[in-house]
Protein backbone atom coordinates (compact mmCIF):
# COMPACT_ATOMS: atom_id res chain seq x y z
CA UNK A 1 0.00 0.00 0.00
CA UNK A 2 3.02 2.17 1.40
CA UNK A 3 4.17 1.82 -2.61
CA UNK A 4 1.08 2.76 -4.17
CA UNK A 5 0.70 5.63 -2.26
CA UNK A 6 3.71 6.49 -2.77
CA UNK A 7 3.83 6.49 -6.66
CA UNK A 8 0.04 8.28 -6.63
CA UNK A 9 -1.92 4.61 -6.92
CA UNK A 10 -5.16 4.13 -5.76
CA UNK A 11 -4.64 0.51 -3.52
CA UNK A 12 -6.32 -0.06 -0.80
CA UNK A 13 -5.87 -2.30 2.05
CA UNK A 14 -9.91 -3.07 1.34
CA UNK A 15 -9.16 -3.58 -2.59
CA UNK A 16 -6.31 -6.81 -1.70
CA UNK A 17 -8.51 -8.07 1.47
CA UNK A 18 -11.91 -8.53 -0.77
CA UNK A 19 -10.36 -10.01 -3.16
CA UNK A 20 -11.85 -13.23 -3.87
CA UNK A 21 -10.18 -15.77 -7.07
CA UNK A 22 -13.33 -17.26 -9.04
CA UNK A 23 -13.42 -20.08 -11.00
CA UNK A 24 -15.73 -19.18 -14.38
CA UNK A 25 -17.44 -20.97 -16.70
CA UNK A 26 -15.57 -21.43 -20.24
CA UNK A 27 -17.19 -20.32 -23.22
CA UNK A 28 -17.19 -21.62 -26.56
CA UNK A 29 -18.22 -22.20 -30.22
CA UNK A 30 -17.83 -25.65 -32.71
CA UNK A 31 -15.34 -25.38 -35.61
CA UNK A 32 -15.85 -28.07 -37.85
CA UNK A 33 -16.64 -30.50 -35.07
CA UNK A 34 -13.91 -29.61 -31.96
CA UNK A 35 -15.05 -27.29 -29.84
CA UNK A 36 -12.76 -24.21 -28.75
CA UNK A 37 -13.00 -23.17 -25.31
CA UNK A 38 -11.39 -20.03 -24.26
CA UNK A 39 -11.99 -17.71 -20.83
CA UNK A 40 -14.79 -15.50 -20.54
CA UNK A 41 -14.85 -11.74 -20.55
CA UNK A 42 -13.36 -9.86 -18.82
CA UNK A 43 -10.85 -11.41 -21.47
CA UNK A 44 -10.66 -10.92 -24.91
CA UNK A 45 -10.86 -14.71 -26.16
CA UNK A 46 -14.15 -13.85 -27.19
CA UNK A 47 -12.11 -12.26 -30.35
CA UNK A 48 -11.06 -15.21 -31.38
CA UNK A 49 -14.36 -17.57 -30.88
CA UNK A 50 -16.07 -14.40 -32.74
CA UNK A 51 -13.68 -14.91 -35.91
CA UNK A 52 -14.03 -18.74 -35.64
CA UNK A 53 -17.59 -18.32 -35.65
CA UNK A 54 -17.00 -15.83 -39.04
CA UNK A 55 -14.86 -17.99 -41.00
CA UNK A 56 -16.27 -21.83 -40.04
CA UNK A 57 -18.91 -20.83 -43.06
CA UNK A 58 -16.11 -20.81 -45.63
CA UNK A 59 -14.00 -23.79 -47.07
CA UNK A 60 -10.45 -23.01 -46.59
CA UNK A 61 -8.08 -24.99 -49.45
CA UNK A 62 -4.82 -23.62 -48.33
CA UNK A 63 -2.84 -22.32 -45.22
CA UNK A 64 -0.86 -19.62 -47.65
CA UNK A 65 -3.51 -19.09 -50.08
CA UNK A 66 -4.07 -14.91 -50.32
CA UNK A 67 -7.86 -15.27 -50.06
CA UNK A 68 -7.79 -17.37 -46.72
CA UNK A 69 -5.16 -14.94 -44.90
CA UNK A 70 -7.52 -11.98 -46.08
CA UNK A 71 -10.69 -13.85 -44.52
CA UNK A 72 -8.59 -14.36 -41.46
CA UNK A 73 -7.75 -11.17 -40.96
CA UNK A 74 -11.09 -9.71 -41.57
CA UNK A 75 -12.74 -12.02 -39.24
CA UNK A 76 -9.68 -11.07 -36.72
CA UNK A 77 -10.89 -7.07 -37.02
CA UNK A 78 -14.51 -7.43 -36.39
CA UNK A 79 -13.76 -9.81 -33.51
CA UNK A 80 -11.56 -7.36 -32.15
CA UNK A 81 -14.65 -4.52 -32.89
CA UNK A 82 -17.13 -6.23 -31.18
CA UNK A 83 -14.99 -7.43 -28.11
CA UNK A 84 -13.77 -3.43 -27.53
CA UNK A 85 -17.68 -2.53 -27.66
CA UNK A 86 -18.89 -4.94 -25.41
CA UNK A 87 -16.74 -6.80 -23.68
CA UNK A 88 -15.82 -5.53 -19.53
CA UNK A 89 -16.35 -6.91 -16.04
CA UNK A 90 -19.88 -8.56 -15.97
CA UNK A 91 -19.99 -8.14 -12.34
CA UNK A 92 -20.76 -4.03 -14.19
CA UNK A 93 -22.10 -4.72 -17.52
CA UNK A 94 -24.30 -6.70 -18.84
CA UNK A 95 -21.87 -8.74 -21.74
CA UNK A 96 -23.88 -10.39 -24.79
CA UNK A 97 -21.74 -13.30 -24.46
CA UNK A 98 -24.92 -15.43 -26.02
CA UNK A 99 -25.99 -12.80 -28.72
CA UNK A 100 -22.24 -12.45 -29.64
CA UNK A 101 -21.86 -16.33 -30.01
CA UNK A 102 -25.22 -16.97 -31.51
CA UNK A 103 -24.90 -18.36 -35.17
CA UNK A 104 -27.16 -15.98 -36.47
CA UNK A 105 -25.15 -13.32 -35.52
CA UNK A 106 -22.13 -15.17 -37.12
CA UNK A 107 -23.74 -15.51 -40.37
CA UNK A 108 -24.75 -12.15 -40.92
CA UNK A 109 -20.97 -10.62 -40.11
CA UNK A 110 -19.86 -13.07 -42.39
CA UNK A 111 -22.23 -11.50 -45.07
CA UNK A 112 -20.36 -8.20 -44.37
CA UNK A 113 -16.63 -10.05 -45.18
CA UNK A 114 -16.19 -9.42 -49.29
CA UNK A 115 -13.36 -9.14 -51.34
CA UNK A 116 -11.68 -6.33 -50.18
CA UNK A 117 -10.14 -5.16 -46.51
CA UNK A 118 -12.16 -2.49 -44.53
CA UNK A 119 -12.10 -0.78 -41.61
CA UNK A 120 -14.03 -2.92 -39.53
CA UNK A 121 -17.10 -1.73 -36.89
CA UNK A 122 -18.63 -3.51 -33.97
CA UNK A 123 -21.76 -5.36 -34.95
CA UNK A 124 -24.88 -5.70 -33.18
CA UNK A 125 -25.36 -8.99 -31.79
CA UNK A 126 -28.87 -7.80 -29.54
CA UNK A 127 -31.81 -7.65 -31.68
CA UNK A 128 -33.72 -3.54 -31.04
CA UNK A 129 4.64 -9.80 -20.86
CA UNK A 130 2.96 -12.92 -20.28
CA UNK A 131 3.63 -16.53 -19.32
CA UNK A 132 1.86 -19.22 -20.50
CA UNK A 133 1.65 -23.09 -19.14
CA UNK A 134 -0.17 -25.87 -20.29
CA UNK A 135 0.31 -29.54 -18.79
CA UNK A 136 -1.40 -32.76 -18.77
CA UNK A 137 -1.06 -36.30 -17.33
CA UNK A 138 -2.04 -39.71 -18.13
CA UNK A 139 -4.84 -39.56 -16.48
CA UNK A 140 -6.33 -37.68 -18.67
CA UNK A 141 -5.85 -34.08 -16.21
CA UNK A 142 -4.78 -31.12 -18.44
CA UNK A 143 -4.47 -27.25 -17.81
CA UNK A 144 -4.58 -23.99 -19.59
CA UNK A 145 -2.99 -21.39 -17.82
CA UNK A 146 -1.41 -17.88 -18.41
CA UNK A 147 -0.51 -14.37 -16.55
CA UNK A 148 1.04 -11.63 -16.86
CA UNK A 149 1.54 -8.02 -15.69
CA UNK A 150 0.89 -6.50 -19.23
CA UNK A 151 2.92 -4.66 -21.10
CA UNK A 152 6.26 -5.76 -20.45
CA UNK A 153 6.96 -5.00 -16.67
CA UNK A 154 3.45 -3.93 -16.00
CA UNK A 155 3.44 -0.20 -14.26
CA UNK A 156 6.96 -0.26 -13.85
CA UNK A 157 6.51 0.18 -9.87
CA UNK A 158 8.25 -2.58 -8.30
CA UNK A 159 7.55 -2.30 -4.47
CA UNK A 160 11.28 -1.72 -2.84
CA UNK A 161 13.04 -4.69 -1.17
CA UNK A 162 10.12 -7.28 -2.55
CA UNK A 163 10.68 -7.53 -6.10
CA UNK A 164 6.88 -7.65 -6.60
CA UNK A 165 5.99 -5.32 -10.21
CA UNK A 166 2.85 -3.86 -9.81
CA UNK A 167 0.50 -4.35 -12.57
CA UNK A 168 -0.94 -2.18 -15.27
CA UNK A 169 -4.23 -3.83 -16.55
CA UNK A 170 -6.24 -0.55 -15.96
CA UNK A 171 -4.63 0.67 -19.42
CA UNK A 172 -7.56 -1.20 -20.78
CA UNK A 173 -10.11 0.74 -19.53
CA UNK A 174 -12.16 3.10 -21.23
CA UNK A 175 -12.51 6.51 -20.50
CA UNK A 176 -15.28 7.32 -22.72
CA UNK A 177 -18.77 7.90 -20.11
CA UNK A 178 -21.44 5.42 -20.75
CA UNK A 179 -18.95 2.83 -22.32
CA UNK A 180 -19.75 -0.64 -20.51
CA UNK A 181 -15.74 -0.91 -20.03
CA UNK A 182 -15.04 2.47 -18.35
CA UNK A 183 -13.01 2.95 -15.38
CA UNK A 184 -14.90 2.18 -11.98
CA UNK A 185 -13.72 1.25 -8.41
CA UNK A 186 -13.37 -2.36 -8.28
CA UNK A 187 -13.80 -2.86 -11.80
CA UNK A 188 -11.92 -5.13 -13.81
CA UNK A 189 -11.00 -4.40 -17.14
CA UNK A 190 -10.89 -5.74 -20.64
CA UNK A 191 -7.91 -8.17 -20.18
CA UNK A 192 -5.74 -10.20 -22.64
CA UNK A 193 -5.01 -13.08 -21.09
CA UNK A 194 -6.66 -15.79 -22.70
CA UNK A 195 -5.63 -19.40 -21.63
CA UNK A 196 -7.86 -21.73 -24.37
CA UNK A 197 -8.52 -25.20 -24.79
CA UNK A 198 -9.51 -27.59 -27.71
CA UNK A 199 -12.42 -30.36 -27.50
CA UNK A 200 -13.92 -32.86 -29.89
CA UNK A 201 -17.55 -34.25 -29.15
CA UNK A 202 -16.85 -33.50 -26.30
CA UNK A 203 -13.15 -35.12 -25.55
CA UNK A 204 -10.08 -33.53 -24.56
CA UNK A 205 -8.11 -33.07 -27.51
CA UNK A 206 -5.52 -30.59 -25.21
CA UNK A 207 -5.37 -26.49 -24.05
CA UNK A 208 -3.09 -24.17 -25.91
CA UNK A 209 -2.29 -20.51 -25.42
CA UNK A 210 -0.68 -17.76 -27.48
CA UNK A 211 1.30 -14.92 -25.51
CA UNK A 212 1.26 -11.16 -26.77
CA UNK A 213 -1.45 -8.86 -25.94
CA UNK A 214 -3.90 -8.33 -28.54
CA UNK A 215 -1.72 -10.70 -30.64
CA UNK A 216 -3.38 -13.94 -28.45
CA UNK A 217 -6.74 -14.45 -29.82
CA UNK A 218 -5.11 -13.66 -33.80
CA UNK A 219 -2.68 -16.44 -32.85
CA UNK A 220 -6.09 -18.59 -31.11
CA UNK A 221 -7.24 -18.38 -34.69
CA UNK A 222 -4.30 -18.98 -36.57
CA UNK A 223 -3.37 -22.09 -34.67
CA UNK A 224 -6.69 -23.53 -34.24
CA UNK A 225 -6.96 -23.46 -38.40
CA UNK A 226 -3.37 -24.60 -38.92
CA UNK A 227 -4.85 -27.71 -36.86
CA UNK A 228 -8.19 -28.24 -38.37
CA UNK A 229 -8.74 -27.15 -41.44
CA UNK A 230 -4.99 -27.83 -42.78
CA UNK A 231 -3.69 -30.21 -40.80
CA UNK A 232 -0.98 -29.22 -39.59
CA UNK A 233 0.64 -31.03 -36.33
CA UNK A 234 1.34 -28.72 -33.33
CA UNK A 235 4.67 -27.69 -34.45
CA UNK A 236 3.90 -26.96 -37.50
CA UNK A 237 0.93 -25.30 -36.39
CA UNK A 238 2.87 -23.13 -34.23
CA UNK A 239 5.60 -22.39 -36.17
CA UNK A 240 3.64 -21.42 -39.87
CA UNK A 241 3.86 -17.60 -40.44
CA UNK A 242 1.74 -15.28 -39.14
CA UNK A 243 -0.23 -12.24 -39.81
CA UNK A 244 -1.02 -9.79 -37.20
CA UNK A 245 -3.89 -7.26 -37.40
CA UNK A 246 -2.44 -4.02 -36.28
CA UNK A 247 -5.73 -1.84 -35.76
CA UNK A 248 -7.75 -0.17 -39.04
CA UNK A 249 -6.21 -1.14 -42.02
CA UNK A 250 -3.10 -1.97 -41.22
CA UNK A 251 -1.53 -5.23 -41.58
CA UNK A 252 1.72 -6.88 -39.92
CA UNK A 253 3.07 -10.13 -40.92
CA UNK A 254 6.73 -11.84 -39.96
CA UNK A 255 9.65 -12.78 -41.20
CA UNK A 256 9.26 -15.71 -43.69
CA UNK A 257 5.87 -14.81 -44.91
CA UNK A 258 4.92 -15.18 -48.21
CA UNK A 259 5.78 -12.16 -50.25
CA UNK A 260 3.37 -12.89 -53.05
CA UNK A 261 0.56 -13.49 -50.56
CA UNK A 262 1.14 -10.12 -48.92
CA UNK A 263 1.13 -8.36 -52.40
CA UNK A 264 -1.97 -10.15 -52.84
CA UNK A 265 -3.37 -8.91 -50.09
CA UNK A 266 -2.21 -5.10 -50.47
CA UNK A 267 -3.73 -4.99 -53.48
CA UNK A 268 -7.28 -6.32 -51.41
CA UNK A 269 -6.64 -2.95 -49.51
CA UNK A 270 -4.69 -4.45 -46.46
CA UNK A 271 -1.91 -1.58 -45.47
CA UNK A 272 0.62 -4.10 -45.62
CA UNK A 273 4.06 -4.18 -43.68
CA UNK A 274 6.79 -6.56 -43.10
CA UNK A 275 8.52 -6.36 -39.96
CA UNK A 276 12.15 -7.33 -39.53
CA UNK A 277 11.37 -9.33 -35.98
CA UNK A 278 9.11 -12.25 -35.06
CA UNK A 279 8.66 -11.63 -31.20
CA UNK A 280 5.36 -9.19 -31.38
CA UNK A 281 3.47 -12.14 -33.30
CA UNK A 282 2.85 -14.26 -30.07
CA UNK A 283 4.69 -17.13 -28.24
CA UNK A 284 2.69 -20.60 -28.42
CA UNK A 285 2.34 -23.61 -26.31
CA UNK A 286 0.36 -26.73 -27.43
CA UNK A 287 -0.69 -30.03 -26.23
CA UNK A 288 -2.63 -32.44 -28.40
CA UNK A 289 -3.40 -35.42 -27.25
CA UNK A 290 -3.88 -38.28 -30.19
CA UNK A 291 -7.49 -40.19 -30.26
CA UNK A 292 -5.07 -43.33 -29.28
CA UNK A 293 -4.40 -41.38 -26.56
CA UNK A 294 -0.91 -40.49 -27.09
CA UNK A 295 -0.06 -36.94 -25.82
CA UNK A 296 2.04 -34.34 -28.18
CA UNK A 297 3.73 -30.98 -27.13
CA UNK A 298 5.19 -28.12 -29.11
CA UNK A 299 6.46 -24.91 -28.76
CA UNK A 300 7.52 -22.90 -31.20
CA UNK A 301 10.70 -20.71 -32.18
CA UNK A 302 9.94 -17.38 -31.06
CA UNK A 303 10.04 -17.78 -27.27
CA UNK A 304 11.93 -19.33 -25.29
CA UNK A 305 9.61 -22.06 -23.71
CA UNK A 306 9.95 -25.72 -24.05
CA UNK A 307 7.98 -28.76 -24.34
CA UNK A 308 9.08 -31.67 -21.80
CA UNK A 309 8.12 -35.19 -20.25
CA UNK A 310 8.84 -36.25 -16.82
Amino acid sequence: MAAARKTGGYFSAEDLGSFRPEWVEPISVNYRGYDVWEIPPNGQGIVALLALSILRGFRFSSHDDPLTVHRQIEAIKMGFADAHRYVADTRYAAVPVKELLDGAYADARRALLGEEAEDRKAGNPMPGGTVYLCAADGEGNMISYIQSNYMGFGSGVVIPETGIALNNRGHCFSLQKGHPNVLEPGKRPYNTIIPAFLTKDGVPVGPFGVMGGFMQPQGHVQVVMNTVDFEMNPQQALDAPRWQWMGGMNVSVEPGFSPAVAQSLARRGHAMKFELESNSFGRGEIIWRTPEGTLGGATESRTDGCAAVW
